[in-house]
């Protein structure tokens, strides 16, 4: 794999596809474990970024350092990269014919890493995802209402986040985006109660749809009914789903299991 990606690397270093490669000084590749379970995908480099030809190094790298450093986790275990290989000039938007153009490279990158997790990073990374899955896209207005959902599509999770240049522009979000980013602390494992969990075994018995597992036992098991319930030591059903529903199939199975012991 780490052929094909220096294959990759030198394409982007040498593109001059679109405009945007007049005004750049480095076209920017990704960076990071090769076998990261979780990528993030920022929508460009800033001015630092191009010059020193790292990912992250500007302003907002230091607002996602600390968000990292927060959650304990490494910037070595992440994947890195951008949908725009190149500055844009004066911050301004991506035009729709270089997210059109560049966005092959992102795609290649997304086949090669094969991460579990893709974490795209504000509107234009979070939209072009949406649009490359095939998923709805919100209005303008309510747009904002992703960031920090969990997304399952094609086996594959979607966990758009805010940039983090977001807090320098409007540090009343900073708040948001500790809560929004402690989510991939929680995608970085399993929860806990996997290995004994119900829905592990309905799972694998075929009567229970994988998307359970994948959104909760190994996606954001913080967030799961089952989960707070273990962690508060109340009792619960075993034919509760993780979203706190009642699954009548589960139940009549869990009656089954009772019956036989």
């Amino acid at each position: 794999m780490s052929s094909n990606i220096e294959d990759l690397n030198k394409k982007i270093k040498n593109c001059t596809k679109c405009r945007l490669f007049e005004t750049r000084k480095n076209a920017l590749c990704g960076e990071g474990n090769l076998k990261a379970k979780i990528m993030l995908i920022a929508q460009a480099p800033g001015i630092k970024e191009d010059q020193e030809d790292t990912m992250f190094i500007g302003p907002s790298g230091k607002v996602l350092n600390n968000l990292l450093r927060s959650n304990n986790i490494q910037r070595d275990n992440l994947y890195m990269t951008n949908l725009i290989k190149c500055m844009l000039p004066n911050y301004r938007k991506p035009k729709q014919d270089e997210i059109d153009i560049c966005n092959n490279y992102l795609d290649q990158e997304i086949k090669l890493i094969d991460s579990d997790v893709l974490v795209p990073l504000g509107h234009y990374a979070t939209k072009y995802l949406l649009e490359k899955y095939g998923l709805k896209i919100p209005s303008k207005k309510d747009f904002y209402k992703l960031y920090g959902k969990l997304i399952l599509t094609n086996n594959r999770k979607i966990l758009p986040l805010q940039h983090p240049a977001a807090v320098v522009y409007n540090p009343n979000l900073k708040k948001v985006l500790i809560n929004n980013y402690h989510k991939l602390q929680v995608l970085s494992r399993n929860c806990k109660w996997y290995q004994v969990c119900p829905m592990k075994r309905y799972y694998e018995d075929g009567i229970l749809d994988k998307k359970w597992i994948e959104l909760y036992c190994k996606g954001d098991w913080e967030n799961c009914v089952r989960y707070y319930m273990e962690e508060s030591g109340k009792p619960h059903e075993d034919y509760i789903l993780p979203d706190g529903t009642i699954n009548k199939k589960l139940e009549k199975k869990s009656k089954f299991i009772l019956k036989t012991i």
